[in-house]
């Protein structure tokens, strides 16, 4: 379907010139009676005659008349072409005004800043990346700490700038308690009464007598007193920190409506099981500079070096047979297949490696809470608990294996809190950070760290200082017109998919219908009697950091183990109101759209709608999508994972999300591939999200006037919106941070996500003028939604 405009030239109308036959001769009457012999003669008097016969006066009078006449007509021509001229001149003065570019303020500095990203010598088919980016790139070198920079961590900086004012005002003017506790961390964070540095490692020494000993650092630790059960019971049930697996209570995704306990593999250190089995060069940099930190921190904390350096050597051993035993990411996307609803006994009977209704009675006590044998779980990784069984057997059995079990577990809750300890201990993960993620010219400033850690742990009471400060009541309003128009773009196009049958394309509409959509902020942090109720059981000093960590730790597990046996409230938030970011949630059916992000480059109020479409629209867009790509389909719109599509439709959209995999596999950063099935998701949220809000930008303009066009830009609004959408992406990233992310990211690199995307939009194409078989515009095309 061609969503253009038709052009119409100037139709000629044509006309059959018609025959006239015009006769100028005077027709002669011959009057005759019979026959007669004389003739009638008629007289015509000449002009010449009647002038002569004319008094003076009267030829006077004459060409006086005469005259005026002629006057009248040669006024009468003039003021006609005069008509003619000014409605000429008032056609092309408004002309010219329509073609004349927007040259108010608010223009000009939106032109300019979409103009210094750019790079005009780059031809927009070949790589709109590149076009739309190398300005941006060149002029924005990352700042210190930063291995990955780009416009959400550029906004994000922006936005600190706004809480470290909030934060930095004096405690008496803040009303809340929870903003108040806020503050407090700030400080503790920021050291203000320098007591991190006075304390040194002791604050960790003194939990690790708490958790049992470490014979690393306690040289009457004894091994034979050592109980797997009570270390884990300990880390996990205390201080809230995963080992070996991970568990938390959250939505049932067979019945969202209730919360039910889930349990699913962890206890890797390194971000990706690659980084222990992948035998290269590049990993084998990894692992050794893993093992300097670990040696570094043990010694830190009073271990002799070598011996140190060997325990941590069998850490690392017994951490490669986990990944071994881990399920790659790109293998987990059918959650059905992943999904196992059983009780705590037939979990001790697959997974006896520890007694579950132990540990979870310990977990519930507190909460005050009982739990059976009977009491229902979800599994999402049987196959690993069942092989960590038979892994940690084989440990048992010795001394030297009850040792790498211990040392494995305390490592976990180790190397958790150095960063909350003296400049040593974090200097020493720089080894780590710089082998994964690339060197940088150095350490961001302090306040910003304190910033991001402040809004890590205490994220609504930061929020609330946030929101005040910057979120304007009018951008939710619109916000949330943009979500209702990229919505109805999106279930519009579904008449267009003919994969689909009519009853599973009636469900989706449905489902779309009922995705509930969350803008700004949770309306309870502007209620300091319920923000503060939320933190009333948390203690935070600023002169405590590492003790604060700790009471958050558990303050965070005690919220999370309450929900158990309680019906799910769907309005709960999982993100700070600051964060600039958004997401999509299937078990609740809901989007949610944080004040962070909805903001320069994103969303402006002064921007014209192609900017804010391209920008905030897509993201809009691509939240939207999540709930139809090959996760998200399967959840129905109550957020229940269940079978609601037709057999047929399911095998025609894996026929069209393995073109999607395909596509994106062969794509390369550095000489290596991108993972096409561990980025599906994202890649058809990306596709399905500009699709929508392209759509929803056009059918609003079809109601309103084209806009001027931006100074110095020569492009329409509509490539003005494929702009705005490629610039959201424009980034830095060091080339191991790229090994990483493609490791490890569900997401595809930057470039990436704005190449292929508009790569497959055919609407792009045409604007552009891009022929077939150009990189912006391959003949064959994949599309989902």
């Amino acid at each position: 379907m061609n969503f253009f405009d038709s052009c119409r030239g100037d139709q000629m109308t044509r006309y059959t010139n018609a025959d006239f036959n015009d006769d100028d001769s005077v027709n002669s009457v011959q009057l005759t009676e019979g026959i007669s012999t004389s003739a009638t003669h008629i007289r015509y008097h000449t002009g010449s005659t009647m002038w002569k016969q004319r008094s003076p006066l009267e030829k006077i009078l004459l060409l006086l008349i005469g005259m005026l006449f002629f006057v009248i007509f040669v006024l009468a021509v003039i003021l006609h072409i005069a008509e003619h001229r000014l409605l000429d001149n008032k056609i092309n003065e408004l002309k010219t005004q329509n073609e004349q570019p927007c040259l108010n303020q608010s223009c000009i500095h939106i032109a300019n800043n979409l103009l210094l990203a750019m790079d005009s010598t780059v031809d927009p088919c070949d790589d709109f990346y590149a076009y739309a980016c190398n300005g941006w790139v060149k002029a924005n070198p990352a700042p210190d700490g930063k291995p990955q920079w780009g416009t959400f961590s550029k906004l994000g900086q922006q936005n600190q700038l706004v809480i470290k004012h909030g934060l930095e005002q004096p405690i008496k003017n803040f009303k809340s308690k929870a903003q108040q506790k806020a503050k407090l961390y700030y400080e503790s964070c920021l050291d203000v009464n320098d007591t991190v540095e006075k304390l040194g490692a002791q604050p960790l020494l003194d939990e690790l007598k708490v958790i049992g000993g470490w014979n690393i650092s306690d040289k009457n630790f004894n091994i034979s007193k050592w109980s797997l059960q009570q270390i884990i019971q300990t880390v996990q049930n205390r201080y809230n920190i995963g080992g070996l697996f991970s568990y938390a209570v959250g939505e049932d995704d067979k019945n969202s409506s209730r919360y039910i306990i889930q349990i699913d593999q962890s206890g890797l250190t390194l971000p990706t099981r690659d980084s222990y089995l992948n035998k290269t060069a590049e990993h084998q940099k990894v692992l050794d500079a893993y093992l300097e930190y670990m040696t570094k921190v043990g010694v830190l904390l009073g271990g002799e070096e070598n011996i140190t350096k060997q325990q941590m050597k069998e850490v690392i051993e017994f951490e490669t047979e986990l990944a071994n035993i881990t399920t790659p990411s790109d293998m987990r996307r059918d959650e059905s297949t992943f999904y196992h609803n059983m009780t705590i006994q037939e979990l001790n009977t697959k997974a006896g490696f520890i007694d579950w209704r132990k540990f979870f009675e310990d977990a519930m006590k507190i909460v005050n809470k009982k739990v059976s044998s009977k009491e229902p779980i979800v599994v999402y990784a049987v196959e690993y608990l069942s092989n960590l069984t038979l892994l940690i057997d084989k440990y048992q059995k010795t001394p030297q294996g009850k040792n790498t079990l211990n040392n494995y577990m305390v490592w976990q809750f180790v190397r958790f809190f150095t960063v909350y300890l003296s400049k040593n201990f974090r200097d020493a993960y720089k080894i780590l950070r710089t082998a994964m993620t690339g060197p940088d010219s150095g350490d961001e400033a302090q306040w910003r760290f304190c910033v991001e850690d402040t809004t890590n742990q205490l994220g609504f009471p930061v929020g609330s200082i946030f929101v005040r400060e910057v979120f304007h009541q009018e951008s939710k309003i619109h916000a949330e017109e943009m979500i209702n128009n990229v919505r109805n773009a999106f279930k519009n196009n579904f008449i267009n998919l003919e994969w689909m049958d009519e009853e599973t394309r009636n469900l989706a509409i449905a489902k779309a219908d009922a995705i509930s959509d969350m803008i700004g902020y949770p309306e309870f942090i502007n209620d300091f009697n319920q923000l503060d109720k939320r933190y009333e059981n948390l203690s935070v000093r600023n002169d405590t950091y590492f003790k604060n960590n700790i009471n958050i730790l558990v303050h965070n597990l005690k919220k999370n183990l309450e929900k158990i046996k309680e019906s799910v409230n769907k309005t709960t938030w999982s993100m700070s109101p600051s964060t600039v970011n958004a997401y999509y949630t299937p078990t609740k059916n809901q989007m949610v759209f944080p004040a962070g992000i909805l903001q320069n480059p994103f969303y402006d109020p002064d921007f014209p709608d192609s900017l804010n479409y391209g920008g905030m629209g897509v993201v809009m867009g691509h939240e939207l999508t999540h709930g139809f790509d090959d996760q998200g389909r399967q959840f129905d719109k109550n957020g229940n994972l269940n079978h609601w599509w037709n057999n047929k439709t399911i095998d025609k959209f894996k026929e069209r999300t393995k073109c999607v995999i395909d596509q994106y596999h062969n794509y390369k950063i550095n000489g290596r591939n991108i993972n096409g099935n561990q980025t599906l998701g994202e890649n058809i949220a990306d596709n399905g999200g500009l699709k929508a809000s392209y759509h929803a930008y056009l059918e609003i303009m079809k109601h309103k006037s084209e806009p001027k066009k931006l100074p110095g830009l020569n492009l329409n609004h509509k490539q003005l919106f494929f702009l705005a959408f490629a610039q959201v992406w424009c980034s830095t990233t060091t080339k191991e941070t790229y090994s990483l992310l493609i490791e490890k990211d569900s997401h595809s690199p930057a470039q990436l996500r704005v190449i292929g995307a508009l790569s497959n939009l055919k609407e792009f194409s045409d604007e552009f003028k891009c022929k077939v078989g150009s990189k912006m515009n391959p003949k064959n095309k994949c599309e989902v939604w």
